[in-house]
């Protein structure tokens, strides 16, 4: 696994998930399992293989978030081009096609939740705008074609 690059913030949110799953999370399935384990024939025991399976998602979690953290590089936003846009820059583009605006913040793969606004640098937007500067008009190609975008503003 190469190095990932990650903000402050989403490591430590990353590092919480991990402690949560490692040892909370970890301990109430394992307390399902025994509860489910004592109702009898495991068989046909639809309780226990449901709390089996959380166990195996769980554990596919912990280990995921291990191989992340152990390959985490944070990045200093000191050292960091505040003119460009880069991981960890706040960016609000204009959409040309609709001239909506939106907000996001440009991050890895590991911290990318749409939800929050938060795109991974990876995704065909953030690769679209990556590197470039406040005014800058970009073609940006996505999935249902092409879209300009215009930058116009970076934060950090």
């Amino acid at each position: 696994m190469k190095d990932v690059f990650l903000t402050r913030n989403g490591y430590d949110a990353l590092k919480k998930e991990y402690e949560n799953l490692k040892k909370g999370k970890r301990r109430e399935i394992s307390n399902a399992i025994e509860k489910a384990r004592a109702l009898g024939d495991l068989k046909e025991n639809a309780e226990y293989h449901a709390a089996k399976e959380a166990m195996a998602l769980n554990e596919r979690r912990i280990s995921k978030l291990e191989a992340t953290l152990s390959h985490a590089r944070i990045i200093d936003d000191e050292n960091i081009d505040k003119d460009k846009v880069l991981i960890g820059a706040t960016v609000k583009i204009r959409v040309v096609s609709d001239n909506e605006i939106e907000e996001y913040v440009l991050v890895s793969e590991a911290e990318a939740d749409f939800n929050k606004n938060k795109i991974s640098v990876t995704s065909p937007l953030g690769q679209g705008i990556l590197g470039h500067k406040a005014g800058d008009v970009v073609q940006v190609k996505i999935p249902a074609g092409m879209m300009t975008i215009e930058i116009l503003e970076i934060t950090r």
